[in-house]
C-alpha cells in the first residue's frame, strides 16, 4: 500500500514539475513579446508618405502597444502567482513523497531483520539438533 502511495505522489510530483516547465515557457514567451513591443515602441516613426504619416495616429499606434505590454504584463504576473503556488503545491508532494520513502525503507529493513532472525533462529535448531545426536 505504501508502495502505491510512493508511485502516486511521485507521479504527482514528475506532473506538476511539467506543470511547471510549461508556465516557465508562457512567461518566457511573454517576456520576449513585451521586449519586441517595446522595440516596436522605440522604432516606430512617420514617413514622409508612408501608411502612418500622420502623429496623431502614430500616437494612437503607440498607445495601442502599451496597453498590450500592460496587458501581457498582467498576464505575466498571473503566471508568475501560479508558478509560485505550483512550486509551493511540488515541495509538499516531495515532503510527502520523502516521507513514503522512509516507512518504505524502514519497512524494508524490519523485513530484512526478520529474515535474518529467521535464519538464525533455524541455524540454532539446526545446531541444537546436531548436538543432541551426538549426546545421545
Amino acid at each position: 500500500m505504501i508502495d502505491k502511495l510512493y508511485d502516486l505522489k511521485k507521479n504527482q510530483t514528475d506532473q506538476k514539475l511539467m506543470q511547471k516547465a510549461l508556465i516557465e515557457s508562457k512567461i518566457e514567451q511573454i517576456d520576449v513579446e513585451i521586449v519586441f513591443t517595446k522595440n516596436k515602441i522605440d522604432t516606430s516613426t512617420v514617413e514622409k508618405f508612408g501608411a502612418i504619416s500622420d502623429f496623431m495616429i502614430l500616437t494612437i499606434h503607440k498607445n495601442t502597444m502599451k496597453a498590450h505590454i500592460e496587458k501581457l504584463k498582467k498576464e505575466k504576473e498571473v503566471l508568475i502567482n501560479s508558478l509560485n503556488n505550483l512550486i509551493n503545491e511540488i515541495v509538499e508532494l516531495q515532503k510527502e513523497s520523502e516521507q513514503f520513502k522512509y516507512i518504505l525503507e524502514e519497512e524494508r529493513k524490519e523485513n530484512l531483520r526478520k529474515i535474518l532472525l529467521a535464519e538464525e533462529e533455524a541455524s540454532n535448531e539446526y545446531v541444537q539438533s546436531k548436538y543432541i545426536k551426538k549426546i545421545g
